[in-house]
């Protein structure tokens, strides 16, 4: 392993940039979830299947959205394209805490179809900034930036909601989410190689070069030809790509599809642990102790993301889900906070390095005028996974308790990963 890594990229101010921005970005939305959760079980008197479903609309919107924001960065550009999601961040935020729950569902729906789109900018800006070996280590370091924001948010968003502020807290995480799009549009990240600033101009014709070499042997073409620059277009000619530029879909191949599933399982494990951990806590009691069991989670994950980022070799991130899936399940059996903290680790290791291998492979396999569009429907997969393990997990609480949620979105975790590795070893023996 070779910590030095992330130095060496962190040494890069543009990327340097990017990662403290992308952080202070994600912050306000980290605590949305426990606030919108705790806002219906508590201020509105709903079950949790009920947040569960509240949450699954709300994903639900964000993956129908995704591809779309995605696309409109790639052709509009980043600053136009987020001016939707500064207004209606602010506005329908304000309004949630303040309608009954059946009003509620398609506002958050809504919310959701506009939400700021800051993962998919930060991992398609980091395709563009890093290249080669170093994109590992760039999206460990995204993937554990992320971790640190949800040691903060959703501690921070149950001491608020137990404190019976859930409404002052939903409107403030709308008003702070737009005030982090208007921080994203001054900074400004670059999304294509020509997008990059004059300080790393240098490299910008090493990235394309890079990033066409990397996409040629999984096949992977742009689509609307006359929306790549022309310095893309003669650079895929000279690898014999031409003919293939047009195909609207051309590259979503089986190994981008099978990317997006572990994503979306990933998402159905996360967001079924999420709600798992708030019910525990609330059944039980404790819910100002939340935040204890989400640091220790959170902190696994970025130690996990740490070793991954520093190895020489990645790991199949079906092997990581796999892992992660299963090492939930023992979290049902917790019987106290600390004991629930303490068990969340062993998932929690294995939670950044899952994201990270999978979005370094998307970002390696799609040439960059797609990779907007790409990584939108990267996100629609890992959000529409989240609008699965959230209403899957409240209905197995509602049923069993609190263990309910962590066994269901556990074993659908494993179950997945399993009927995964028995299709692409078919596919393998068939290729043979």
């Amino acid at each position: 392993m070779n910590f030095a890594l992330y130095r060496e990229l962190l040494a890069i101010r543009p990327i340097r940039r990017l990662l403290l921005v992308g952080m202070i970005a994600r912050i306000p939305h980290s605590a949305a979830g426990v606030l919108l959760t705790l806002h219906i079980v508590l201020t509105l008197g709903q079950g949790y299947a009920a947040a569960g479903a509240a949450a699954a609309v709300m994903t639900i919107g964000i993956a129908l959205g995704a591809p779309w924001r995605g696309r409109r960065v790639d052709t509009v550009g980043l600053r136009t394209a987020l001016i939707p999601s500064v207004i209606s961040e602010t506005v329908i935020w304000s309004v949630v805490p303040h309608v009954p729950y059946q009003w509620l569902l398609p506002l958050v729906f809504v919310g959701g179809l506009l939400t700021l789109p800051i993962f998919s900018v930060v991992r398609q800006s980091l395709g563009v900034l890093a290249e080669g070996d170093q994109r590992r280590t760039a999206f460990a370091l995204d993937a554990i930036t992320t971790e640190m924001v949800f040691m903060i948010g959703p501690a921070a968003g149950a001491v608020v909601a137990t404190s019976g502020f859930t409404t002052a807290g939903l409107t403030v995480v709308g008003v702070a989410t737009s005030l982090a799009g208007l921080l994203l549009m001054w900074f400004n990240p670059p999304t294509r190689s020509q997008d990059l600033t004059a300080e790393c101009a240098e490299d910008e014709q090493h990235a394309a070069e890079a990033a066409v070499v990397s996409a040629a042997p999984a096949h992977v073409q742009e689509a609307a030809a006359e929306l790549a620059p022309a310095g893309a277009a003669t650079t895929a000619a000279q690898y014999g790509l031409r003919g293939k530029l047009a195909g609207g879909f051309a590259w979503f191949t089986a190994t981008v599809a099978a990317l997006f599933a572990v994503a979306a399982g990933a998402g159905m494990v996360l967001s079924g642990t999420d709600v798992g951990i708030v019910a525990a806590l609330e059944i039980g009691g404790h819910q100002r102790e939340i935040g204890i069991v989400f640091v220790f989670w959170c902190a696994a994950s970025v130690v996990g993301g740490l070793i991954y980022g520093a190895m020489h070799r990645p790991i199949p991130p079906i092997i990581l889900l796999l892992g992660m899936a299963a090492l939930t399940m023992p979290m049902a059996f917790a019987h106290d906070t600390w004991t629930l903290a303490l068990i969340s680790v062993l998932p929690g290791l294995l939670c950044a390095p899952v994201l990270s291998a999978a979005s370094e492979k998307v970002a390696d396999l799609v040439s960059e005028e797609r990779r907007g569009e790409a990584m939108g429907w990267y996100g629609s997969a890992l959000t529409a996974g989240v609008a699965l393990g959230s209403p899957l997990a409240g209905i197995f609480i509602d049923v069993m308790g609190p263990s309910g949620g962590f066994l269901s979105v556990g074993a659908a975790g494993v179950v997945l990963c399993l009927v995964g590795l028995v299709l692409q070893q078919r596919r393998r023996r068939a290729a043979a």
